[in-house]
């Protein structure tokens, strides 16, 4: 496969990606009625631009978003880590309590005892960052 290939569709990949956490997003909040908590909302502003920068660059097929959006989602990503330590590491609980509202530790999910809303974002932020370094790193050498 061309290296100009393998950037385009890594690229059209991490759109897809953040594409589905954002609808996600506004399935648990919209449709569910679950109130984000502050870290929550901390994660959409990194998430939700991302639908934008790399649509349009997908479209336009521009790699050259690929570093400026990578920053947005390790910044997402350390923000989802932290999140969901909050929540599942009893020692840092209590500081998930004084998170606004909504209390950063409410597990609105818990599936199979360690999915929550965090580490799905958290894999999503991930799966980001994973196909934006494919991206630099085959545009680099195109």
């Amino acid at each position: 496969m061309k290296r100009q290939q393998i950037v385009e569709q890594a690229m059209f990949a991490a759109w897809g990606v953040s594409l589905i956490a954002t609808g996600g997003s506004l399935f648990f909040s919209e449709v569910l009625k679950y109130i984000p908590c502050d870290l929550c909302w901390y994660q959409r502003i990194l998430m939700y631009p991302l639908v934008i920068l790399l649509g349009v660059a997908s479209a336009k097929k521009d790699d050259k978003i690929a570093s400026y959006a990578l920053i947005l989602s390790i910044i997402g990503g350390l923000t989802s880590l932290y999140h969901y330590s909050i929540q599942k590491i009893p020692a840092l609980q209590d500081l998930g309590s004084a998170c606004g509202i909504v209390p950063c530790n409410t597990d609105y999910i818990n599936w199979l005892g360690f999915i929550t809303i965090p580490f799905l974002a958290l894999i999503a932020f991930a799966l980001i960052s994973i196909l934006l370094v494919i991206v630099i790193k085959n545009a680099k050498e195109k």
